[in-house]
């Protein structure tokens, strides 16, 4: 049997990492963590995709950095959200929505 695909749906990871981002600051290896336990080990986020689409945001001004001590003690770089990634996530979000409603109604769709 085939194990099902992990990999976050193309165009998706900025959205999931904005809205991971919005529950709490978070550093890298947690909002990986965090996407895997939402979703329920549907999505796996790839570390060189997710540490690329964090920099892509950073820079886009969507979330701020800061170094942070995490539980274990050790430095890490956290992330949160600014009010341009609070804009691009409701805007993300809300197309997403939209989307995933048509996909439905086409998949339930009888002849």
């Amino acid at each position: 049997m085939e194990q099902p695909n992990t990999d976050v749906i193309q165009g998706t990871l900025d959205m999931l990492i904005l809205k991971t981002v919005s529950l709490e600051p978070m550093h890298g290896f947690g909002i990986a963590r965090r996407v895997e336990q939402i979703s329920r080990g549907v999505f796996k986020v790839n570390p060189g995709s997710l540490l690329t689409a964090l920099h892509r945001l950073e820079r886009s001004g969507s979330l701020n950095a800061e170094w942070r001590t995490t539980e274990s003690s050790r430095k890490a770089k956290f992330y949160i959200l600014t009010q341009a990634g609070e804009d691009q996530l409701e805007s993300t979000t809300a197309d997403w929505s939209r989307r995933a409603s048509a996909i439905a109604r086409l998949l339930k769709a009888e002849g």
